[in-house]
């Protein structure tokens, strides 16, 4: 009697268990696909917000849409801080003393071979809903890459940079430089860039002001691996200010040539043709708005009024390479040390700064950062040619650091 009763209880408790269990099941289940369709709900919202109403719309032959969007409604006048802005059509003054060259060979983007965008309006690259699903999520999309193995967040940790920067003045007021554009190859979920920096402030007091621009290969951001020209912009560090190219408001475009976040064609060969962009950020005299020229066009600003310590000047500026490798294997600029020479490695030339009298000038002195140098290097020269003050930067990450320590 005592053994029939214990397995009725068994039995009983079983049934219960089972139960239970299933209807874990079915709670996680429902949870999980509630969760999904919030999920997508906010990357509806997003691309609502972004993706503008455009007057025409390319499409480009490497799989992009070019919408072209009326100059007034760009993501710029979402900002709260521009909802009356008058747009700026071309600066008041350009920066004398600028080199008078060719580059070594053009450059141009990809979506131009299907077309080109109507006047009044200006290219926007169309995001879609799966550059937003391979973000770590909503908020961070089209944010710089924040590691995960990080637990205080930085921003700066995984990140592996080869670069130079400015010595012997306290304040610049822009640079030029010359860009050698390649095509590496970065690693699942990592990027490649080559750019040059304008900041003023710090991490430390997180009042971090920055203006970046060149060009990088992000396929978690873009869904491909081609070259694009891209822009970044922040106020406090990369906290909630700032964003990739045209994806949050800040920058105001004023011309149809590029647009940002596009691919860029043809690139550099090893041992082969050299392609360069030139690249010039300055801020205007007159309205103090941070003027972006690529190529000699003048593709639009940043109004001086979305920074707080850039407001005024800029403290640094840095030009080089970096790339977002936690695991640093990951190319920067050709994936070939800077001495290799030309050809072979990446390099940055004819850099210049911008003086407080808005005169282009050689910078006064270079200092060299690269954290890992058996991995990434950068070198420096000054030459009487129109190379100018220059830099070679790069490496292949820890794929050759057996037979490359040095």
């Amino acid at each position: 009697m005592a053994a029939t009763t214990t397995r009725a209880f068994l039995v009983a408790l079983l049934v219960v268990v089972a139960f239970l269990f299933s209807e874990g099941v079915r709670v996680a289940a429902a949870e999980s696909a509630w969760r999904s369709v919030q999920h997508r709900r906010e990357v509806q919202s997003l691309l609502k917000r972004i993706n503008k109403h455009p007057v025409a719309s390319i499409q480009s032959p490497d799989g992009d849409i070019i919408d072209c969007v009326h100059i007034s409604r760009q993501p710029a006048f979402d900002h709260p801080l521009l909802k009356n802005h008058i747009i700026q059509m071309r600066p008041s003054m350009h920066p004398s003393g600028m080199y008078d060259e060719s580059n070594i060979a053009s450059i141009a983007q990809t979506w131009h071979e299907n077309g080109e965008c109507p006047e009044d309006t200006i290219p926007i690259r169309r995001t879609r809903e799966e550059d937003v699903m391979r973000a770590s999520s909503v908020r961070m999309y089209g944010k710089k890459l924040i590691s995960m193995d990080d637990p205080l967040n930085d921003v700066t940790t995984g990140h592996e940079y080869g670069v130079a920067y400015a010595t012997g003045d306290n304040q610049y007021f822009g640079t030029k430089m010359t860009v050698n554009v390649w095509q590496p190859t970065p690693q699942r979920g990592d990027f490649s860039l080559a750019q040059l920096w304008i900041t003023a402030g710090s991490y430390g007091n997180k009042d971090l002001n920055t203006i970046e621009v060149g060009w990088q290969v992000y396929p978690a951001m873009y869904g491909s691996g081609s070259t694009r020209l891209f822009i970044y912009w922040t106020r406090d560090a990369y906290n909630r200010t700032g964003c990739y190219n045209l994806v949050c408001s800040g920058f105001v475009q004023t011309n149809k040539r590029f647009a940002i976040g596009g691919s860029l064609s043809p690139v550099s060969t090893y041992g082969g043709t050299q392609y360069e962009l030139d690249i010039l950020v300055w801020k205007d005299p007159n309205t103090h708005n941070w003027w972006l020229q690529v190529g000699g066009t003048n593709l639009g600003y940043w109004p001086s009024s979305i920074f707080t310590r850039l407001a005024t000047s800029a403290s640094l500026v840095e030009w080089g390479g970096e790339v977002y490798s936690p695991s640093m294997t990951t190319p920067m600029g050709s994936g070939h040390f800077p001495e290799e020479g030309f050809g072979k490695a990446c390099y940055i030339r004819t850099i210049q700064v911008v003086d407080s009298s808005n005169h282009l000038k050689s910078p006064k002195g270079v200092g060299l950062i690269a954290g890992n140098p058996n991995f990434y290097r950068v070198t420096s020269g000054v030459s009487s040619n129109i190379w100018g003050t220059y830099i070679f930067f790069g490496g292949p990450g820890k794929k050759n650091s057996k037979i490359d320590v040095i």
